[in-house]
């Protein structure tokens, strides 16, 4: 088995690199704003409705699929402590290629949350006929705050996650406390299959962990840091998650099925339905933390598949003043408010999706191949992980799935033109 050095970013002498200045708060921070976004709102409807009585069950496979992920990642990023997640750990662990894919399927798939995100945030946070509008100011507003520095990221991202955690705090006290005398809709029985979907709508929730990962070239001491910040951040959304469904379950029951609102649902049915608007503000907060971070780990990534010539090397400058990837960043942005402009795409997280997926599997993959010193975790929990990832994307809608495909091997064509002029590109 081939042993590979930590991966070594090809950047031009004058190109910066970034500053080391989140800490172990801070990445655990922008870990749970990925991770507790809009999903944990409004992810129970569809859940319930193809788990039935054993959405807990699908929640636990969810947990144990992200936790084998996130313990990849995490080994990976204590080798290999530079920006760019899997995309920098395939290059080093399996080729240039299988970074690539990783990478590219990353990219374009957070690029479609992110625009999904936003257009969450308008339909929770603006009036009827002004969602649009509002979706695009979010993106351009968190791309300025992206653009002034990692340090207000963090910041921005734990104010956004506080405000998140009272509001979910608020529904799981009130639902425990009508519990006792709530009379749930009786629950549809489990199928294995509607289990499996019903994991594979919650893994989602749990897919920010990566989002520590793509960001390690600014970690303060990432060999130690980064792994813990992982394995924190996804204990962390794990309970949230547990008690938010445990709420919904014991006050609504078959009730949630298809509920658009499950969580202010709780507080109606529990009587406190005067309380609404403080789940709207926090599914709000939750959106826009949930959108920072995930321009923030795609920025991250497109500067270090720039830095390779993967991407147009030009967004593979740093700002000098703050030291962040600003080209990248308002490359995203434009791209991400185009989208938003084009209409709902909520129709197209399935394709999302399939992109999360194939990017995790390439990262067990890449941590099954480490040895000796780099070795964290057990490889049986890479084996694990890689066929959970394939177990849920088998879930994904047909459509979503030959979509995906076809713009990962878009990529792939478009790559392998480009490596047939060697001064163009890097191998």
């Amino acid at each position: 088995m081939t042993r590979h050095p930590p991966f070594t970013p090809a950047w031009d002498d004058d190109r910066m690199p970034l500053a080391r200045r989140l800490t172990l708060p801070d990445a655990v921070a922008i870990g749970l704003g990925s991770m507790i976004g809009a999903g944990v709102f409004a992810v129970w409807g569809p859940a319930v409705d193809v788990a039935g009585n054993a959405t807990l069950v699908a929640l636990a496979i969810a947990a144990a699929v992200a936790y084998a992920n996130a313990t990849a990642s995490a080994q990976l990023a204590a080798v290999h402590p530079v920006a760019g997640g899997t995309y920098a750990y395939a290059r080093a662990e399996i080729g240039p290629w299988w970074g690539f894919v990783a990478g590219w399927s990353f990219v374009i798939g957070k690029i479609a949350s992110c625009a999904a995100m936003a257009m969450t945030f308008a339909a929770y946070a603006a009036p009827a006929g002004w969602q649009t509008p509002v979706a695009v100011i979010a993106v351009a507003a968190l791309a300025v705050v992206n653009c002034l520095g990692v340090t207000r990221t963090a910041l921005a991202t734990r104010i956004l996650v506080a405000c998140s955690l009272l509001g979910l705090a608020v529904v799981v006290a009130v639902g425990f406390g009508a519990a006792p005398t709530a009379s749930p809709a009786p629950l549809p029985d489990a199928t294995v299959y509607g289990v499996l979907q019903g994991a594979g709508l919650l893994f989602f929730a749990f897919a920010g962990y990566a989002r520590i990962a793509t960001m390690g070239e600014e970690v303060v001491d990432p060999a130690r840091t980064i792994p813990r910040a992982i394995v924190l951040a996804l204990g962390g959304a794990v309970v949230v998650y547990a008690l938010v469904g445990l709420v919904v379950l014991l006050v609504l029951g078959g009730d949630a099925r298809g509920a658009a609102a499950p969580l202010a649902d709780v507080l109606t049915a529990a009587g406190w339905s005067a309380f609404a608007p403080v789940v709207r503000i926090a599914a709000a907060a939750a959106s826009l933390g949930a959108l920072l971070a995930l321009l923030t780990g795609i920025g991250r990534t497109t500067l270090a598949m720039a830095r390779e010539g993967d991407l147009p090397r030009v967004l593979a400058r740093i700002d000098d003043r703050n030291q962040v990837p600003r080209r990248a960043e308002i490359t995203l942005a434009v791209i991400v408010i185009g989208l938003v402009l084009v209409g709902d795409l909520r129709e197209v997280i399935g394709f999302s999706s399939f992109g999360v997926l194939l990017y995790y599997l390439i990262a067990n993959a890449a941590a099954f191949r480490q040895q000796g010193a780099a070795r964290r975790y057990p490889r049986m929990l890479q084996v694990g992980g890689a066929l959970g990832c394939l177990v849920l994307v088998s879930t994904l809608p047909v459509l979503a799935s030959l979509l995906g495909t076809g713009v990962v091997l878009l990529g792939i064509a478009g790559r392998a033109v480009r490596m047939r002029w060697p001064q163009r590109g890097r191998p």
